[in-house]
């Protein structure tokens, strides 16, 4: 079921709306510098800065700009143009240098994506190449051509240009999985600008494109199983949480929702029991380097929000099968291509879930049993990048713990093997089919704002101690603490052998012990990147080398990778951001964490792979005086039981 909202009051960080979109369209088409080639890669709003959203007011003027980013579909030409909505005028329009070093493309658009396919099959040297492989003229039409980020190598031929590298797959009907027929050692680099084969790599030696058929619409699947039963999600009084436009109220807690065409889902204000935890949270960057060092992979590592927009690629989400229960979906007002103001439909999903036991005791000596179940709020949304379908979900815990939770599923990139040779850069999915090795790396972005302004992060260890007159018996152990104090000291990666842990605290506050109030940040088990330093994708992709990152908050630094990650020579965004060596104790800061997967391939994820999740927690630490949650009412009377079943003590 879906749930409606109340009628809103404009809100400084309310994304843009369509009546918005279309006048900033107006704006940029009307401008001496617009030309109809144009095309918008990007259009969001231009967030006021984090001083200017606290001091607004309700009823009082509100601040609305907006910005995108423009190219010349005919020129390769890019501007960065931003808008005064109050005062209907440009106020910037400029180019940025990127057609000098370190370069640096805006993302690649729909328009191009279909054009690719088009000028790669009309290509000669590239119809030849399929042909010796196997494939006839009959063949080509439904040949499926997928561009990719071309990346930067150095190849002098390439740099200043707008490319993409395509890649080929077999398909003998519309709806084959063509990611079951990679046609193997063909990969044509194309130019954008131009609208032709730059250049084309054609392996001499010819691997046989595989042809067992793995396809996964309903039509291929086996008859679904008769044992399973309906589970039902009842909620007869209505959800626990309130919308009043984009803000949401849920169990002591409050947020903003917010959206833009490169993180997507951006949660604001973020707090609990009218206390600020976290100004802005986003995924703001993600990258998949591939470990095959041959001629289709080797250049694959694709930054799936700055070279295409998680944002823009969100999926149109489906009660009952993406969410489940009493549903409020946020429609997103966007734009397309053209700068045309479109609304996507249910893009992001909200909705409440059973968690399981909460807190829980029986006390044997005088008969107290006393259980409370957890409840969470989820906020979500699912991207579809190529093979890929990555979903995004924020979990609001009623004990005053946030979660993300990553869940990567799709289908895997693949490989053709020659018949009989085994596949030394990954692992065989079926037949003369390779999976290769991959990894996957997520850049989480909080604007901190723990109790106010003024926050600083604190590093932990867990040591033992030696014995001595202090550890007479040798159980006892120590918890080292140590201020990272400037931006230099804040690049860190994790240690599960020592427990390493973070908390970002608040030193102008104290709690009821007498310490700062504070979160822990619960870093999962993660790999790094494992990329030698000094490849392409080490330079480009630095924010993966490190799990834990601190910088002062500065409104230029949105995204880990930098603004261009595409087809950029690397070092830009968290290794230049944290090279000023700013102060970062007690003051504006923005704790960075990159989380991820290494993915080994194998038979059961092909053709289409179960959820794989990664992912991180920020929980309280001093930051209540006591469990937040011992408030929350007692549950067992509130199971349906059928009528000769008799109640149970508790409810777990």
């Amino acid at each position: 079921m879906d749930i409606g909202t109340t009628t809103q009051t404009l809100h400084p960080l309310d994304p843009l709306g369509l009546a918005e979109l279309a006048a900033f369209r107006a704006l940029v088409i009307a401008h001496p510098g617009y030309a109809p080639s144009m095309r918008f890669a990007t259009v969001e709003l231009r967030e006021p800065p984090r001083p200017v959203v606290e001091a607004w007011q309700p009823g009082t003027a509100v601040v609305r700009a907006a910005q995108a980013v423009l190219l010349d579909t005919a020129t390769g030409v890019v501007i960065e143009v931003v808008a005064d909505l109050n005062r209907a005028t440009i106020a910037s329009w400029e180019a940025p240098p990127l057609g000098q070093p370190p370069y640096g493309q805006p993302p690649i658009i729909l328009d191009e994506f279909v054009r690719v396919g088009q000028i790669v099959r009309a290509d000669p040297a590239w119809r030849a190449a399929v042909l010796r492989r196997g494939l006839t003229e009959a063949d080509i039409d439904l040949v499926q051509v997928d561009p990719f980020s071309a990346g930067n190598f150095g190849y002098p031929e390439e740099q200043g240009r707008r490319l993409v590298r395509a890649v080929a797959y077999w398909r003998g009907d519309i709806r084959d999985n063509g990611y079951a027929h990679p046609i193997e050692g063909v990969v044509a680099v194309v130019d954008l600008i131009e609208n032709r084969v730059l250049t084309l790599v054609d392996d001499p030696i010819a691997i046989p494109v595989p042809r067992k058929k793995r396809n996964y619409g309903r039509e291929a699947l086996p008859a679904p199983r008769t044992d399973l039963k309906p589970l039902s999600i009842v909620q007869p009084e209505g959800p626990s949480f309130s919308t009043d436009g984009w803000e949401v109220r849920w169990q002591n807690w409050h947020f903003r929702v917010g959206f833009t065409p490169r993180e997507g889902l951006v949660l604001h204000q973020l707090g609990v029991e009218g206390r600020s935890v976290i100004h802005r949270a986003s995924i703001t960057e993600m990258v998949v380097p591939y470990g095959d060092p041959t001629t289709n992979h080797y250049w694959k590592n694709a930054f799936d929000a700055g070279e295409y927009g998680l944002g823009k690629l969100a999926n149109q989400l489906e009660l009952g099968c993406d969410c489940k229960g009493l549903i409020r979906y946020f429609d997103i007002p966007c734009a397309n291509d053209d700068g045309e103001p479109e609304l996507m439909k249910n893009a992001v999903c909200m909705h409440e879930e059973d968690y399981g036991i909460l807190w829980k005791h029986y006390e044997f000596r005088n008969d107290i049993r006393e259980v409370r179940r957890s409840r969470r709020l989820v906020v979500s949304f699912f991207a579809t990048v190529g093979n890929y379908d990555y979903g995004f979900y924020w979990y609001l815990y009623q004990d005053g713990t946030i979660q993300l939770e990553g869940k990567l599923t799709g289908i895997i990139q693949t490989a053709a093997i020659a018949p009989g040779e085994p596949y030394k850069w990954g692992a065989m999915v079926d037949e003369n089919l390779g999976g290769p090795t991959h990894q996957h790396f997520f850049n989480a972005r909080l604007h901190m704002a723990l109790d106010g302004s003024g926050n600083t992060v604190t590093e932990h260890e867990f040591q033992p101690r030696p014995w001595g007159t202090d550890n007479p018996h040798g159980n006892a152990f120590n918890v080292t603490s140590r201020v990272l104090a400037r931006e230099r000291d804040a690049a860190r990666e994790a240690d599960g052998r020592t427990g390493r842990y973070w908390k970002i605290t608040n030193p102008n506050r104290t709690n009821s012990v007498g310490n700062p109030p504070a979160y822990k940040l619960v870093v999962n088990a993660s790999p790094l990147l494992l990329a030698q330093e000094g490849s392409a994708v080490h330079r480009r992709a630095g924010f993966a080398t490190k799990h834990v990152w601190v910088t002062q908050y500065d409104p230029a630094e949105r995204f880990a990778a930098g603004d261009y990650p595409n087809q950029h020579q690397g070092g830009a965004g968290l290794p230049a951001y944290i090279a000023q060596n700013r102060n970062i104790e007690n003051a504006d800061i923005v704790v960075w964490h990159t989380f991820g997967h290494t993915h080994v391939c194998k038979p059961e994820d092909f053709p289409i792979m179960p959820v794989e999740y990664a992912g991180f927690m920020l929980k309280p630490n001093g930051f209540f005086a006591a469990n937040p949650a011992l408030d929350l009412p007692d549950d067992s009377g509130h199971s349906t039981l059928a009528a000769d079943e008799p109640p149970s003590c508790c409810c777990e």
